[in-house]
């Protein structure tokens, strides 16, 4: 490749390298002597176009002198691990280690950089030397902590005594060896055989071990000190994300991605590389993985799995309202890696030569097996060529990670100046050109059809009438007979020419609008429909994206009408959060709810599209997360995929898997402040979420608040060598804990764009409002036995541990089992149970004649559920059976098997249950209260209320 050192530098960057010169001559004054003008000269440019290079070249001057001595003309990758094995021989201390790493990382940095501004080397050369320095780096650190813990634990061995080493899985372009200049490294950690410690003062589990050396790792590489950073280092790409342990076992890996891999991990195994000096534990762990990664037969379904993610990236662009991003946009770096692992994945089974984590390479050989064209190969090789040049020269200007063209002219100049290209159109005509021949390859091998336009309908006469006879005509010409449609339509399409939406937004709007008014038509209300529809439409007239969203896809159009006439909850959801219109997209993904048990997994995918660091986009993240997913369970709800029970499942078990992640979030960031309490084990947090209500009885609605109370395991008296957390900023145990409840509180209730994540009661905690926000739980257990009234046990019979570690629910279980089994006078306790119920009855019941309130009216829901909480209190003391369950319907099969219940009463009971619920579910749904004639609930009603008097009567 040609230097381009020899061109004019434009003004601005003259000016920018000048500011450098002088501040470099005061730190450096015999400069001038030591430097030939040519490298003067050269000098001057690189400070120009690198902000990163000038800043390191000013606080370390004596680089210069070297680079020109041979590093920029023959730079040696190979020295790096002996280079960093050298400095780092014989240092013990931590922070002197992260000095060294830190500036040899800076040093060569300087290097590349300069190499690539000024055409010393080609971009894969390039690629290739950025990425060798950062495996260098990574396990030198690795190498140097695992010597520093071995001295102070002994050495992780196997059963036989075999020294077991900590592995690392690079992800992404690392494991490809294509790593952008300023770009996070994605790593996994693993080690082969489970075992503990040996040569140490005690024994310690070789997981325990190797969880302590990776913590010590990430902070080697990833702590921001005066010298910066090495790496950012991300590990969400571990099993299980973030609330999974931070390094598994061999055994554990295989285990995890044969029983819950999902498509995402299988993509992003392609490019995973042991990293290293390559040895047998590297070919075991690549034997292990490749069967999760290449199936044996040609695989069709990965073209699928791609396209999904590649919607969720796009549905992440329209988001964050992403522009001129390269990587992610129609066209950018991130369809071209689609494109190529979509063969990888279909045929790597079948072809061991497609098993390579490099792109360059894998491209290769796809047109060697004659998968790809020539002509296919060589535009999708130069134009993600130009892009990850341009992305290369973006993110070396100043050390940062990004993939967004820049927004100044000096920065358009730099990238002009590296590129070798006149002016800021010339290149973007360049980028563009590549970005639309990429994008056609993804639409051809990844993408799927593209939507049909408005051709001639009659309803775009419809939208372009003037006078109301003929279009009320026109309406019932074509068999409509709804006259409130041509009203409501006039109405707001009147209202909508006032409005300032610009004229692509106004073109979209009336190209829209013809296919939109299509979908009116085959339903019996089109006007009832509209109404909402309408609201919807109102809210994004100025986000032109969403417009055309609607526009380019039929589904979407079809779903937001069917919808908005089946449930208006649903159309004003769509209203106030117009990102849920991606959502609508694809029907057979909108109705294909998410396994109970895969939230959790779901929720941690979706979180990995946000930095882990960016606080305010993790939160607007779970309330996007939440929405989408109560969207799609709404959507299952009004279509009848979903019966009531189930509805409850999973809007329970989606509340659940958010409560996870808030708690993880909130752990971590008071943690990294105050550190954890040292009684602690094995990533335990001592700290358990219980739900009540319906929450603890797995019958959440939508909209449901969440009744919590919170628990910990620490006191003085069982841990009294632990007083305090083991941060920088210590606290007494009890108020980290108290610190820790206020976060997962403020977490819940900040408002962002995407609203409130849920709104959290916590009055059912042992003294109500009074009492302290996180309660030691053995004190929750006495307060319960001693201080509680009647009913606060009552609303025992409905709690269950939400979160916590297996020894701190069980402890809960047990508690509440022994509160619930006290012996009690019946006639007494039911006496206070009638009598809670009155009050209940009287403070909440306003109803008007005729009508039956779902919950509240004699014989509905609230009076099953005293049934079940009398009977519980009144019997779990001989049948202990009786404490097992927390929601209503299995507490009634109990009663029955144990005869405490006629089985037609439990029968009644339920089915009077599952009705009301099922009613009150679709209520909410269609936005009104949950007030029935009482004729609808007649029968069901009458059944309730001889049973409550059976039971609980005088």
């Amino acid at each position: 490749m040609e230097k381009n050192s020899s061109q004019v530098l434009p003004q601005e960057i003259a000016r920018v390298a000048e500011h450098y010169w002088q501040r470099m001559l005061q730190l450096w004054p015999d400069s001038a002597e030591q430097l030939t003008q040519e490298q003067e000269a050269e000098l001057k440019t690189i400070m120009g176009l690198s902000e990163f290079v000038a800043e390191q070249l000013s606080r370390y001057p004596n680089w210069v002198v070297p680079l020109f001595e041979g590093q920029l003309e023959r730079l040696d990758r190979e020295v790096f691990s002996h280079e960093l094995a050298s400095l780092l021989d014989g240092v013990s201390d931590e922070e002197q280690a992260k000095g060294i790493l830190r500036r040899y990382r800076n040093r060569q940095m300087v290097c590349l950089a300069w190499r690539d501004f000024l055409g010393y080397v080609d971009l894969e050369t390039s690629l290739l030397d950025l990425s060798a320095l950062a495996e260098a780096l990574i396990i030198a650190a690795r190498d140097w902590i695992y010597q520093k813990l071995c001295q102070q634990y002994g050495t992780p061995c196997d059963s036989e005594g075999n020294p077991q080493p900590l592995m690392i899985l690079g992800m992404g372009k690392l494991g490809g060896r294509e790593l952008n200049f300023s770009s996070d490294i994605d790593l996994i950690f693993t080690f082969p055989e489970h075992g503990e410690t040996r040569g140490g003062r005690r024994a310690l589990d070789n997981q325990q071990f190797f969880i302590r050396m990776g913590q010590h790792l990430i902070n080697l590489l990833n702590q921001v000190t005066t010298d910066g950073f090495v790496y950012r280092v991300d590990m969400r790409l571990r099993p299980y994300g973030e609330s999974g342990p931070l390094v598994v076992s061999f055994s554990g890996l295989e285990d995890y991605y044969q029983e819950q891999g999902r498509d995402w991990e299988r993509y992003a195994m392609v490019k995973a590389r042991a990293l290293g000096p390559w040895s047998g534990f590297s070919d075991e762990l690549h034997d292990m993985l490749r069967p999760f990664v290449y199936r044996r037969y040609i695989d069709f379904s990965a073209i699928e799995s791609l396209r999904k993610m590649k919607q969720l990236i796009t549905q992440e662009v329209r988001r964050r309202q992403l522009t001129d991003n390269i990587k992610l946009g129609a066209g950018g770096i991130r369809e071209v890696e689609f494109v190529v692992q979509s063969f990888q994945l279909i045929r790597g089974g079948r072809e061991p030569a497609l098993r390579q984590q490099s792109l360059f390479a894998a491209i290769d050989t796809l047109y060697n097996l004659g998968q790809l064209e020539y002509l296919a190969v060589d535009e999708l090789k130069h134009s993600y060529l130009l892009l990850r040049r341009v992305e290369n020269l973006l993110q070396a200007i100043a050390d940062q990670q990004t993939q967004t063209l820049p927004s100044t002219q000096l920065n358009w100049q730099r990238l002009c100046y590296g590129m070798g290209i006149a002016s800021e159109n010339e290149l973007r005509a360049e980028i563009e050109s590549a970005m639309t021949k990429i994008h056609r390859y993804f639409k051809d091998t990844v993408g799927g059809q593209e939507s049909d336009e408005a051709n001639e309908l009659w309803t775009q006469q419809l939208w372009s009438v003037k006078e109301d006879g003929y279009g009320q005509s026109l309406i019932q010409e074509h068999g409509i007979e709804d006259e409130s449609l041509w009203p409501a339509l006039k109405t707001w399409r009147d209202s909508v020419a006032k409005r300032t939406i610009g004229p692509r937004g106004r073109d979209t709007l009336d190209k829209l609008m013809p296919l939109l008014l299509q979908e009116f038509t085959h339903l019996p209300n089109p006007s009832k429909a509209f109404a909402d529809v309408a609201k919807v439409l109102d809210q994004i007239l100025t986000r032109t994206t969403y417009l055309e969203l609607l526009f380019e896809n039929p589904g979407a159009r079809q779903q937001l009408v069917s919808l908005c006439f089946a449930s208006p909850w649903i159309g004003q959801q769509l209203a106030k959060f117009p990102m849920l219109l991606d959502e609508l997209i694809d029907p057979a993904q909108l109705y294909d709810t998410t396994s109970l048990d895969d939230y959790p997994s779901e929720l941690r995918q979706y979180l990995l599209r946000v930095p882990e660091d960016d606080m305010e986009q993790q939160m607007e993240a779970l309330r996007q997360f939440k929405l989408s997913q109560q969207l799609k369970i709404a959507a299952a709800d009004v279509t009848g995929v979903l019966p009531v029970m189930q509805v409850s499942d999973h809007l329970t078990f989606l509340a659940e898997a958010i409560i996870e992640q808030v708690i993880t979030q909130a752990w971590q960031q008071i943690s990294a402040r105050h550190g954890v309490p040292p009684h602690l084990e094995n990533g335990e947090l001592g700290f358990a979420v219980i739900g009540y209500g319906k929450a603890g009885g797995i019958e959440l609605g939508y909209g449901s608040d969440l009744d919590l109370v919170f628990l910990h395991d620490y006191s003085s008296e069982k841990y009294p060598n632990s007083q305090q957390t083991n941060g920088d900023r210590p606290l007494d145990i009890g108020h980290f804990y108290l610190k820790l409840a206020q976060r997962v509180l403020h977490l819940f209730s900040t408002r962002t764009t995407s609203g409130e994540l849920y709104e959290v009661d916590m009055r059912l905690r042992p003294s109500g409002a009074s009492g302290l926000l996180v309660s030691e739980i053995e004190n929750f257990g006495i307060y319960q036995k001693q201080d509680a009234w009647t009913w606060e046990h009552q609303a025992l019979v409905r709690a269950r541990v939400l979160f916590g570690e297996n020894r701190l629910a069980a402890r809960f279980s047990e508690l509440r089992a022994e509160v619930l089994a006290m012996p009690r006078n019946k006639a007494e306790l039911a006496k206070q149970v009638r009598e809670m119920r009155l009050k209940m009855r009287e403070h909440l019941l306003k109803v008007d004649e005729g009508m039956f309130d779902l919950k509240q009216s004699p014989g509905g829901i609230a009076d099953i559920e005293f049934i079940a909480q009398y009977s519980v209190l009144a019997n779990t003391h001989e049948h202990a059976e009786l404490a097992t369950w927390s929601d209503n319907v299995r507490i009634f099969e109990v009663l029955a098997d144990l005869a405490l219940l006629p089985d037609m009463s439990a029968q009644y009971l339920t089915q009077a249950y599952c009705y009301l619920r099922d009613e009150s579910h679709h209520l909410t749904l269609q936005q009104t209260k949950a007030v029935l004639p009482v004729e609808r609930v007649g029968l069901h009603s009458e059944r309730v209320l001889t049973i409550y008097q059976q039971i609980l009567g005088e």
